[in-house]
């Protein structure tokens, strides 16, 4: 079966597995994926992730998920931008979730960043998904 928003995907994946409880979670590898656990680590919403090979052979990364006081440190993760609506932003125009308190996931020409790098850097893009 093809799978048609990975990214999609793997921030359901991680949803469900906090609303479990669950310390660690499965997902198979992509770079995309990758880089965006890479932000989420960055700005400390996961503990780390490893990339293993999966029991079919394909590559899996391995979420370990962070909480604080039994309850998820990720409150909400949206996808903004879908394979079938695409959402791109100017630096400008980037927005700012919750007043700041949240994070933008943002894929630009210089990578893979967080909205504040984003700005930083002067670089606008396609705006992936939101955290908070």
């Amino acid at each position: 079966m093809s799978m048609n928003d990975p990214l999609g995907d793997m921030l359901t994946r991680i949803r469900n597995a906090q609303m479990r409880g669950k310390s660690t979670v499965r997902t198979p590898a992509s770079k995309l994926r990758a880089w965006v656990l890479d932000v989420l680590l960055d700005e400390g919403y996961i503990r780390g992730y490893e990339k293993i090979d999966g029991a079919n052979g394909l590559p899996e990364i391995v979420i370990s998920l962070k909480y604080f006081d039994g309850t998820p440190v990720i409150r909400e993760l949206k996808r903004v931008s879908t394979p079938g609506r695409r959402v791109y932003m100017s630096v400008k125009d980037i927005p700012s979730v919750r007043q700041g308190l949240g994070v933008s996931i943002v894929s630009t020409s210089k990578g893979v960043m967080s909205d504040a790098a984003a700005r930083t850097a002067n670089v606008g893009g396609e705006v992936l998904c939101t955290v908070f």
